[in-house]
């Protein structure tokens, strides 16, 4: 019983860990998305 409880853990775990990378990944793509909206806007404002 108790492998089967360490077996559900790491898979739970390893579970998480890919929720967060995906989370991080979908970070980094929003951010690079208002990186690039800001410069835009800054080449309008400045023109």
């Amino acid at each position: 019983m108790s492998e089967n409880l360490n077996s559900n853990n790491i898979e739970n775990d390893e579970f998480n860990l890919i929720n967060e990378d995906s989370d991080y990944r979908d970070l980094i793509t929003r951010l690079n998305e208002i990186k690039s909206t800001i410069a835009l806007l800054e080449k309008t404002i400045f023109k």
